[in-house]
């Protein structure tokens, strides 16, 4: 049977979730609070993880481990890196990556991890596709977008940042802080993953004005996906 392990950073991404599922279970470990038990009928745990990648990668490393879980969804919010992709749209990743790893002095491209033997994370084809169809039916005022999500530990709020971002990454779609290490965990673990994540802000200059507007109806809107979904794989 399908254990879904649900990660959001913060606890707004995942107090909606938390509130509708039926909890049997709380584990306290790594200073988080892990929570099982049912959400729409299926088994899930829900976490929220911390901001960063540290936290993120040691969130799915327990959900693996003490948990087992079958799946991983990050679900959460980010800044638009496309001109196409407005606050309130909504993201799901085809793949993830990390844009402020820097190797190239050993001759690896920018965002490669030496010796992992990848650029990025490719998210699961299945997931991808009932996060988009649970998307637009359960969102269907809202946009919903397939690309590549990129990671750092920075929030970006800066014009000349989010240039050089899509100067080395020009098909990125968003950006954020834990979804590559989200996963590269899962990668490392053999688990099918995909990260959801609804626009807060533009990441430019008019992020930090931005972010708090419509950081709450953002996660919503991924929280009303995430639990349409987790039914439908």
């Amino acid at each position: 049977m399908n254990k879904i392990g649900i990660i959001g950073a913060m606890e707004i991404e995942v107090e909606t979730l938390k509130s509708h599922m039926q909890i049997t279970n709380t584990l306290e470990k790594a200073s988080m609070t892990f929570l099982e038990g049912i959400l729409n009928d299926i088994p899930v745990v829900i976490v929220r993880s911390g901001v960063g990648k540290v936290n993120a990668g040691i969130c799915v490393q327990i959900l693996s481990d003490v948990f087992h879980v079958t799946h991983v969804i990050n679900t959460g919010v980010a800044g638009s890196l496309n001109a196409e992709i407005n606050i309130g749209d909504i993201v799901v990743s085809t793949d993830a990556l990390y844009h402020d790893v820097d190797a190239t002095g050993f001759g690896y491209p920018v965002g490669e991890v030496p010796q992992l033997g990848t650029l990025s994370f490719a998210a699961d084809a299945a997931m991808i596709s009932q996060a988009k169809a649970s998307c637009e039916l359960v969102n269907p005022e809202i946009k919903v977008f397939e690309g590549r999500i990129v990671s750092g530990d920075q929030f970006i709020s800066s014009p000349q940042v989010k240039d050089s971002i899509l100067k080395n990454f020009p098909d990125s779609y968003c950006t954020e802080m834990e979804g590559a290490a989200i996963a590269h965990a899962s990668w490392l673990n053999h688990i099918p993953f995909v990260i959801i994540r609804a626009i807060s802000d533009k990441a430019d200059d008019s992020a930090h004005m931005d972010y708090p507007a419509f950081e709450k109806a953002a996660a919503e809107h991924s929280a009303r996906l995430v639990e349409h979904m987790i039914s439908r794989l």
